[in-house]
């Protein structure tokens, strides 16, 4: 398999939880726990921090990650997508003519993420013959779209029609979301392709007592909870 760039992308506006990416959990600043599973993955061949705010990337560099380039205003918005950054990145770390193969996207708003998570995927995309490969985690089966009700013009209805027949929530059907651990894809499905997913996306379950995404002080506290802090 050709090399596997590591990607953390952390910009310095955040109106859900101010500065979380530099703020320290557990002990530990935020960015360590990614830095930490990336290396230990034993998978990835190039770490990279992307981050528009110098602040980051002096902590970045205190970890040991390497900060090439300083993230331009333009990509570092509230809602801005994540393509842009991912395709600003590849361009940048291949300035140093080393060819990218894969990028796996490494969110430091993960913290309880596993170094064995990061390497399944890569192995996985070794043998899977896929354009990428997300984490995933189940939802509560009372949470599936086949359980869910919604209401229209006064009336509670199913939300999906096929769900209308269900009357235990064991029935409804397995259901995931993307759970933020990783994101890896081929560098030509970023790059010419203009997609994180491709056509031929494989899941990686995550169990999810390791699955969680901060982007709320609630969300912090669970964290830390986690970790044993509370």
């Amino acid at each position: 398999m050709s090399s596997v760039l590591g990607l953390i992308p952390a910009r310095g506006g955040s109106k859900g939880l101010p500065d979380k990416n530099l703020r320290e959990l557990a002990g530990r600043p935020l960015l360590a726990y990614t830095v930490d599973a990336a290396r230990t993955s034993g998978v990835i061949d190039r770490l990279i921090l992307s981050t528009d705010d110098e602040r980051i990337a002096e902590a970045g560099r205190a970890l040991g990650v390497e900060v090439p380039f300083l993230r331009p205003p333009e990509l570092a918005a509230d809602d801005t997508p994540m393509l842009p950054v991912v395709q600003h990145a590849i361009e940048q770390a291949e300035r140093d003519d080393e060819p990218v193969g894969w990028v796996a996207i490494l969110q430091p708003t993960s913290p309880l993420r596993r170094p064995q998570d990061v390497r399944a995927a890569v192995e996985l995309a070794r043998t899977g013959g896929c354009d990428s490969v997300v984490g995933i985690v189940e939802i509560p089966r009372h949470l599936s779209p086949d359980y869910v009700m919604c209401v229209e013009q006064g009336l509670l209805l199913p939300f999906l029609e096929s769900g209308g027949g269900l009357t235990r929530r064991q029935d409804a059907r397995r259901a995931y979301v993307r759970d933020g651990t990783i994101y890896l894809a081929r560098r030509d499905i970023v790059m010419e392709s203009r997609s994180l997913y491709g056509k031929v996306c494989l899941p990686l379950a995550i169990e999810a007592a390791h699955s969680l995404s901060i982007d709320t002080p609630e969300d912090w506290a669970e964290a830390e909870r986690r970790l044993g802090v509370v």
